[in-house]
């Protein structure tokens, strides 16, 4: 091959595969060989991207001249297209044979980082880490180790393991040069935005990167959070990136964004926002929570060296767009935290957590809290209402076997399930379990189906115990007579009575309406377990007879002995002349709690006022002690009750 025609073959060849294709340039003889003319349908037709004719003009010139010069080229093409077109096992079959048949080409790296991108985009993650190590210790060029690290990144971003694919962005960023740089930043600032500012910390002190490095990563950690605006916490990490590493080449652009957040961050810091349906269907539940939220504010308010602190309330009248407004609207009006909403919290709490707002919900929606770090519940889930239950039925009680009779509907399912799985969890059993629909008033057919009054007996069953006459005219005696009517009434069927206790996840009217059926049935000597919606007077009055001893949890029990809740209950009724339920009580504690922290000196930011929800452990509040977990959940002991006479009674 003569001079010419070896310029045009590295023209053609020479380009960096990377994530994606490339066009092959060609300088085109006047004449050309058979080879080169097939070589040359193939670059045309990708060019327009006709791909699989493409395809099959290279593996045309394969076929044809397997010996050419071009061949290597032709392989490493073939496998980019095959992994274009989602067919990466041949894509793995072409760079294979590339590396096997022409181990000195100079795609042989390229042809080794290209499987790796198959293994990714089949989800082979393992397969990538794995081969990545073996494939390190073999390439040289720079371009290619940059671009594996890239990829390991991505692997372990893709796995959810954010500090491994921080650790990969990190020596892709120093072996990156000018351009290179940008996208491998973008990674860096998309993956530390996913790590606490602790885990930041902890990587900047422990792992040993240079100046230049752990600097950027603390200034594009404030740079993420500032971009989601969330500017507390991104003005308290770009200045301690100001304070550690002041001669840092991002520290002018640093201070610039930090007096630019600082407008953006003011908010008034004695301001609570409370969202609660003060209208529409659930508007008895929003003024409940208002009434308690408002007595928290007079009573702190009227202590000495307390703050005057303010609430704005907003109706979401349970709508969720109703509440993502009004969630910006607590914004614009520099709120500290924000109260509620009660329903509607789902959308509520996202926003809150988009705009950096500690939002404290009063929901029983189980993984509210999932949604960010911002996000807090302070309510009792069904979850925890079963789990006290069913410990003390357990563990102080002894029982072992159970029953559950359910309303077959959204409330009375997910309490069966959670029961259910929680007696099984805890060692015991669950013998029986039957529904009834809602609207019923008779149940009858449902207790007789749990202990075994349903269906008739067979006719050998029913006669098993009937007499059989004398075939010698016997004379029956008084004896006798009395002797068959015990057998008699001996052949009536009997409930099978095989559980311990009951458990009724249903309101307190028709709880006093199954109880005595229950009783009708013979179902006698067993615990009665209900949620707390047993707590109400409603049951006492239509069932006292039937439900002495019955026990259920609530969150918050007016009749308590402790002092605080006496001195609620007693302000409460004075105040708004009604007694306070476990709405009233929680948005109290709730309201409590936040005017407590945002009059601390030290809480500047409501990235503080969210850190100190978190470390308020043990708040007590008239619903006993609170806390959350690191996720925002609430943890709280629930009060236990028992019906004894016409009151309820706490167990201690």
């Amino acid at each position: 091959m003569n001079k010419i025609k070896i310029n045009f073959v590295l023209i053609a060849v020479l380009f960096l595969c990377s994530c994606g294709l490339k066009d092959i340039p060609l300088s085109v003889p006047v004449r050309l060989s058979p080879a080169d003319e097939l070589f040359s349908k193939a670059e045309k037709l990708y060019q327009i991207k006709s791909y699989e004719k493409a395809l099959d003009a290279y593996n045309e010139y394969l076929a044809g001249f397997p010996d050419s010069p071009l061949a290597d080229a032709v392989l490493i093409k073939t496998g980019a297209i095959y992994t274009v077109l989602g067919d990466y096992a041949k894509a793995h079959d072409s760079y294979n044979r590339l590396i096997v048949e022409y181990p000195d080409s100079f795609f042989v790296s390229d042809a080794r980082v290209e499987k790796l991108v198959t293994f990714y985009k089949e989800g082979k993650y393992k397969k990538v880490i794995s081969s990545a190590e073996y494939i390190l210790k073999k390439i040289i060029p720079r371009i290619h180790v940059l671009r594996t690290y890239v990829l390991i990144g991505d692997t372990y971003f893709a796995l959810g393991s954010s500090l491994d694919a921080l650790h990969y962005y990190i020596l892709s960023y120093e072996k990156s040069k000018g351009l290179e740089r940008e996208p491998v930043i973008e990674k860096l600032k998309e993956t530390a935005i996913l790590l606490d500012k602790e885990d930041i910390m902890s990587i900047i002190e422990n792992m040993g990167y240079e100046p230049p490095v752990a600097g950027m990563l603390m200034y594009l950690y404030g740079l993420k959070k500032a971009e989601t605006e969330q500017y507390d916490d991104a003005i308290m990490m770009l200045s301690a990136f100001v304070g550690m590493f002041p001669e840092h080449n991002h520290v002018v652009k640093a201070k610039n964004l930090i007096e630019k957040l600082s407008t953006k961050s003011v908010y008034s810091r004695y301001t609570i926002g409370c969202l609660l349906p003060l209208s529409g269907y659930y508007k008895a539940f929003g003024d409940k929570a208002l009434k308690g939220i408002e007595l928290a504010l007079g009573q702190f308010c009227s202590q000495e060296d307390r703050p005057s602190v303010k609430i704005i309330i907003k109706d979401t009248g349970s709508d969720p767009d109703v509440a993502v407004n009004a969630v910006n609207e607590l914004f614009e009006e520099h709120v500290a935290a924000i109260i509620g909403p009660i329903f509607t919290a789902g959308s509520a709490a996202l926003e809150a957590q988009n705009r950096g707002i500690p939002i404290v919900t009063i929901t029983q929606k189980e993984n509210i809290a999932d949604i960010g770090d911002y996000v807090f519940r302070n309510f009792f889930t069904p979850g925890m209402q079963v789990e006290t239950i069913v410990s003390y039925a357990i563990e102080e009680l002894k029982l072992k076997n159970f029953a559950i009779l359910y309303p077959n509907e959204n409330y009375g399912k997910v309490f069966m399930n959670l029961f259910w799985d929680e007696v099984r969890s805890c060692g015991g059993k669950v013998v029986g379990v039957e529904s009834y629909e809602l609207d019923s008033t008779d149940f009858a057919d449902s207790i007789k189906k749990l202990v075994g009054l349903y269906y008739e007996l067979p006719e050998y069953l029913k006669n098993i115990n009937e007499l059989i006459e004398d075939e010698e005219n016997h004379v029956w005696s008084e004896e006798d007579l009395r002797e068959d009517e015990e057998l008699v009434e001996d052949d009536e069927p009997k409930p099978v009575i095989d559980f311990d206790a009951i458990f009724i996840p249903d309101s307190a009217k028709r709880a006093g309406l199954i109880i005595p059926q229950l009783s009708f049935f013979d179902v006698d000597n067993v615990y009665l377990f209900g949620t707390n919606l047993w707590h109400s007077d409603i049951l006492i009055s239509m069932a006292q007879k039937y439900v002495q001893n019955a026990i259920m949890p609530d969150i918050f029990f007016a009749e308590s002995s402790s002092e605080n809740v006496r001195d609620f209950v007693m302000t409460f009724e004075k105040t708004f002349r009604d007694k306070p339920g476990f709405i009233e009580a929680v948005a109290y504690d709730t309201a409590m709690m936040l005017f407590q922290i945002v009059s601390q000196p030290d809480v500047r930011f409501r990235s503080e006022v969210k850190n100190e929800l978190i470390k308020s452990g043990n708040f007590r509040g008239v619903t006993g002690l609170t806390s959350f977990d690191n996720n925002g959940g609430l943890r709280k002991d629930l009060y236990l009750l028992k019906i004894k006479g016409n009151q309820f009674i706490e167990l201690e």
